[in-house]
């Protein structure tokens, strides 16, 4: 299990890793600097919740923990780790297609809405990590 201690962290790789889906009360922490932009992160049991420099970043319902998210130019990368299947939203540019796999399968091209938020299932229980990947 890989839940991530003190709720958000930078990797030795320059990744970030945050929430915790089997805390029973909600948790948070503000403020938390990584790679010049500031990380606000909100999570338990049934919701976890990123911020970056105030603006929409992940959600995932219910609550999951989230390792090595990369974001850069193309889209994101990241492993995800639940107790039961979620519901995952990704903040990435408004109106853009990007290619979507999870778990090593390719589920297709979907387009952000005007927000810029992307949402899709991954299948959680008794998965482990699952490895998401979003790009342009």
């Amino acid at each position: 299990m890989a839940l991530v201690e003190g709720l958000i962290r930078t990797e030795e790789d320059g990744s970030l890793s945050f929430g915790n889906h089997v805390l029973a009360e909600k948790a948070k922490k503000e403020d938390f600097e990584h790679g010049g932009d500031l990380y606000k992160v909100k999570t338990y049991a049934t919701m976890t919740k990123l911020e970056k420099n105030g603006m929409f970043a992940y959600e995932s319902v219910p609550g999951t923990s989230v390792n090595h998210f990369k974001e850069d130019e193309n889209g994101v990368t990241f492993t995800v780790e639940g107790a039961e299947d979620a519901q995952l939203t990704i903040g990435l540019e408004d109106e853009t297609e990007y290619e979507v796999t999870v778990a090593g399968e390719h589920i297709g091209k979907m387009k952000t809405n005007l927000g810029g938020k992307l949402s899709i299932s991954v299948e959680l229980a008794d998965a482990g990590e699952v490895p998401v990947t979003i790009r342009k």
